[in-house]
């Protein structure tokens, strides 16, 4: 190699140094302005794919970057081992920050004997779309029991409605209970899965939180009459008790409720219409016939 080719060499190579010098000194100086604009970088877990609902996480659905601080929401995670193995309580989408509050440990099952308060039992009546208010009732919800009971027999019997219990905590609708996720375990073949049923309407029975003579009460009614109970919801806040203002509703009470006018008049239009009558005036005459007057 000729001396020329040899300091060509050297100038290329230098030039090549002092543009990496220069670019490194560039990122520096702009990652130093991001820093003062936005707060060191922080490392957060974000979402690689889309993981839904009630659905476990393990490590291929999570990424590790680097962040500006003023980006990383205050509840991310910065570890992914604190989310594998934990399930998701909402959707995340890809590329969304892990947080605490979207995530939840599926601890064992505690079963429903811990959600019943001491003192009182649990009681599962059946329901349908219209005694359990198109089921649209779940755990945690308060609701009032409302019984149609025939009383009497023969000719005397008649039916009454009764409000019979008030602020009525719903422990579970079907197997969903209140402090567990809202997932089931199903098994097709050979294959599991987890079923959401957090929207679940399929259920066909209730349990219920109510005092021991209270439960005495629903099972004597649910031996007799299973069908004759009927929900009605309440605001979460409320916690009034009217039942026994209300009274009992049957035919009596109603027909007190409409007003006489009316009924008058319902009782008009039920009686037969009377036939029309001939109301032509018959003229009479007399006439004298055999020394005697006869009428004509």
């Amino acid at each position: 190699m000729n001396p020329n080719e040899t300091r060509t060499l050297w100038i290329s190579i230098g030039a090549a140094l002092f543009g990496v010098f220069l670019l490194y000194s560039y990122t520096q100086e702009k990652s130093a302005s991001l820093t003062k604009q936005f707060g060191a970088k922080k490392r957060v877990v974000i979402a690689k794919q889309t993981i839904n609902a009630m659905q476990t996480i393990d490590e291929t659905m999570l990424q590790v970057i680097d962040k500006p601080q003023d980006f990383v929401e205050p509840s991310a995670i910065n570890d992914p081992e604190i989310a594998v193995g934990k399930v998701a309580l909402a959707p995340i989408k890809e590329g969304e920050q892990v947080l605490e509050s979207k995530i939840i440990t599926p601890g064992p099952v505690t079963g429903l004997s811990l959600q019943v308060a001491p003192g009182k039992r649990a009681v599962t009546i059946p329901v349908d779309e219209v005694r359990g208010v198109a089921k649209l009732i779940k755990p945690g919800d308060r609701i009032d029991l409302v019984a149609a009971i025939d009383m009497g027999s023969g000719l005397n019997k008649k039916r009454v409605i009764k409000t019979i219990m008030e602020d009525v905590v719903i422990l579970a609708t079907g197997l969903r209970v209140a402090n567990e996720l809202p997932r089931l375990y199903e098994k097709s073949g050979k294959n599991e899965y987890i079923r959401n049923i957090s929207s679940d309407t399929g259920f066909t029975n209730v349990t219920i939180e109510v005092a021991p003579k209270e439960a005495q009460d629903l099972i004597y009614i649910l031996s007799t009459a299973p069908g004759s109970l009927y929900m009605t919801l309440r605001h979460p806040t409320d916690r009034t008790k009217k039942a026994r203002t209300l009274g009992l509703s049957n035919v009596d009470s109603l027909l007190d409720r409409v007003p006489s006018s009316a009924l008058q008049q319902s009782a008009r239009s039920k009686l037969p219409t009377p036939t029309k009558r001939n109301t032509k005036t018959k003229t009479r005459s007399r006439t004298k016939r055999n020394g005697g007057y006869i009428d004509l």
